[in-house]
């Protein structure tokens, strides 16, 4: 179990500015006020997808009365029960196994939930071996899987025994996120590759094509927070590399170039990304990294045949957008530049 010691500041590691992962906060005041729910009790009125509310990642921390203790002392009767029942285990409920598998907090969630924030690996891997498989992927009023909660905590172990289970990989967050997403995002890179390495091409094409409610697939988000371990194995595992992100329609490679970001751009090139993939706009990559006065990338990208003519929806080129940058300047060849459909070259002013 993770030491009490442990600092608010090392539990918001994760939560970034939307504070995604939360409840890891208030790991020492866990569940005071409130006693557990029936499953079949819905007193938390309809759950927000689209909320943009800050809210912790175990919504249940501080408003129950369960701690770690009693949790482990109710996993450990239910193992001992099963061991002395074990003839009937398999076809009745001990009414402790009964308890662990139907108690769910106010804000939904399972013992499984709790047993995995308090990383008590134990009593973890007890109750995935006793949860089945619909019981693991209950989502909590956060929409959040007992999967996506190893992934925030990089509990490798953890992911790999869900995955083994069959704990689904398609399921989405309060954001749209997928515990791979999750894993993109943060740069879990050993629970992103538990998560692929079994799952065969065709089931593992649309959660690498699942899109979070801010249009962003896998691959998106491993090129905005530059997790290119990720990246390298999304490839290798069949990711589309010139899928467009929902809002402006940008690839990763877009993504990369806005960013600065040289060794993606190399990366997806090298992968056989399109070059002269067009945003919503038109726009390819050439032009943002000419908009950006980045003549390195700019560079890059003309060596890996960039067009250099073709024109946005403003009807601009990326050399409309040199604004006089000599060395960005220097990397487009004059001889392609026509005039009145003739070319300049040769003409003598």
């Amino acid at each position: 179990m993770a030491s009490d010691d442990c600092s608010k500041d090392e539990l918001l590691e994760f939560a970034g500015e939307n504070r995604t992962d939360s409840g890891i906060d208030s790991y020492r005041s866990m569940l005071k006020s409130e006693e557990p729910r029936d499953p079949g009790t819905d007193i938390s009125g309809p759950r927000e997808k689209f909320s943009t509310v800050e809210e912790r990642l175990d919504s249940a921390y501080g408003s129950s009365s369960i701690t770690g203790e009693s949790l482990t002392e109710l996993v450990e009767s239910c193992t001992l029960s099963g061991d002395q029942e074990e003839q009937t285990h398999s076809s009745e409920l001990s009414e402790q196994e009964e308890n662990l598998l139907t108690t769910i907090t106010e804000e939904g969630d399972t013992f499984l939930h709790l047993a995995i924030i308090h990383e008590d690996d134990i009593i973890i891997q007890h109750l995935i071996e006793l949860f089945p498989k619909e019981v693991l992927d209950i989502q909590n009023n956060l929409y959040q899987s007992p999967l996506h909660l190893a992934t925030y905590l990089n509990l490798t172990d953890v992911v790999r025994s869900l995955v083994e289970k069959g704990a689904s990989l398609e399921l989405q967050d309060q954001d749209g996120n997928t515990a791979l997403h999750v894993a993109c995002q943060h740069g879990q890179t050993d629970c992103a590759r538990e998560m692929t390495k079994d799952v065969s091409p065709s089931k593992l094409a649309p959660i690498l094509e699942t899109q979070n409610w801010r249009g962003l697939a896998c691959l998106h988000l491993a090129a905005l927070n530059r997790q290119h371990q990720i990246m390298k194995l999304l490839m290798k595992k069949g990711a589309d590399l010139n899928i467009q992100e929902g809002t402006s329609g940008k690839t990763a490679l877009h993504l990369g170039v806005e960013l600065h970001d040289i060794k993606s751009v190399r990366l997806l090139l090298s992968r056989g990304a399109n070059v002269d993939a067009a945003m919503f706009n038109g726009c390819t990559p050439l032009h943002l990294a000419v908009g950006r006065q980045d003549a390195t990338i700019a560079n890059l990208l003309c060596q890996s045949g960039a067009d250099t003519m073709l024109r946005n929806m403003e009807d601009e080129t990326a050399l409309d957008l040199a604004d006089g940058n000599d060395d960005i300047l220097a990397l487009f060849p004059f001889d392609d530049i026509q005039i009145s459909g003739r070319s300049v070259v040769g003409v003598k002013f």
